[in-house]
């Protein structure tokens, strides 16, 4: 065989192995993204309030809308944010041996830690959102979708002091889960930002049961405004609480205007409550990705043996000038 027909001889071979190759590597994509390529997955999924929670609805429906999408079989767990239900769950949940588990990370490091070793020994993947567990990820891996809690918060914060026309010596009002150390990380960002900027901020620790029924912290805050009557801003933790301001104000005798209310999340009480001129800012934390991203990301680890997913969903501010932008979709609960 001369020089040139071995040449042409090798050429053929490796443009054909290469062809082969190619092809291989084309198909698995296509087999992995077909409709409901995920099918075979079992996945738990922490909502993290009750049923019809106006925050959790939003996560709900990112959650629903992935498994639509991909094709696994979710089991959705609702919490009521009472922490220790959450921990009791998530032990159910391992017992159970999903293939995934998407966790709420509201009961903190050292809670979810025994879990989530005994999860990663039984080869269960694991994703948390709403709130980071940093040293259990580092411990035993897994990702993040939501907001960086204390970020957020002094974002909010500055911000608040920028919007409401604040200076050094004023007074505001901060509700918040401050005696949690992880969840509780966000509002204390936000009074940080607050103090450092020369305001006198009331600190006001809300109950878990707030967040499932912000009527019961009517008696809280209007005393609070009546105690301090010189408070031009008032923050609240979460959704639910911030679309409750009307409420909260006429109690308290306020006007739409009288007061700064600020808070987190939108809903469609929160469009409401920007329309009537009875709150100012919110920071978007984007709860329908908290849903949709770690039934996609845990799908992703399971099926492909991709990384985790981690995501920063803390979108920026909702303002009086920019909240029709998300109207219609926060009044379809998936803003």
């Amino acid at each position: 065989m001369s020089i040139t027909t071995r040449r042409t001889v090798l050429r053929s071979t490796v443009v054909a192995a290469a062809t082969a190759l190619c092809a291989s590597i084309s198909t698995l994509p296509a087999q992995a993204l077909d409709a409901q390529w995920c099918k075979d997955v079992h996945i738990r999924f922490f909502v993290g309030g009750a049923e019809g929670d106006a925050f959790g609805t939003i996560v709900y429906n990112g959650a629903k809308q992935a498994a639509a999408d991909l094709g696994p079989k979710v089991d959705y767990i609702f919490s009521g944010w009472d922490v220790e239900k959450m921990v009791q769950q998530l032990r159910e949940a391992v017992a159970v041996k999903p293939n995934g588990i998407a966790m709420m990370g509201h009961p903190g490091d050292a809670a979810i830690m025994p879990l989530a070793e005994q999860a990663h020994k039984d080869g269960i993947k694991m994703m948390y959102q709403n709130v980071p567990v940093p040293t259990v990820t580092a411990a035993f891996g897994g990702g993040y979708v939501g907001a960086q809690q204390e970020q957020q918060g002094r974002a909010l914060g500055a911000e608040a002091f920028k919007l409401a026309g604040l200076k050094a010596g004023d007074k505001a009002i901060m509700i918040g889960p401050f005696e949690n150390e992880s969840r509780g990380a966000r509002e204390r960002g936000t009074v940080a930002a607050l103090k450092e900027a020369g305001v006198d901020v009331v600190q006001i620790n809300s109950a878990t049961e707030w967040a499932a029924d912000p009527n019961l912290a009517i008696p809280v805050i209007t005393a609070a405004l009546l105690n301090n009557p010189g408070v031009k801003a008032v923050g609240y933790p979460g959704g639910q609480m911030l679309g409750n301001v009307p409420t909260y104000m006429q109690a308290a005798g306020r006007k739409p205007g009288d007061i700064f209310n600020f808070g987190f999340d939108t809903s469609p009480q929160i469009v409401e409550a920007f329309k009537g001129g009875w709150v100012q800012l919110t920071a978007d934390q984007q709860p329908f990705l908290q849903g949709y991203l770690p039934i996609l990301s845990l799908c992703q680890q399971v099926v492909l043996g991709l990384s985790p997913m981690n995501v920063d969903t803390g979108a920026g501010f909702v303002t009086p000038q920019n909240y029709e932008i998300v109207s219609e979709l926060a009044k379809q609960a998936l803003r």
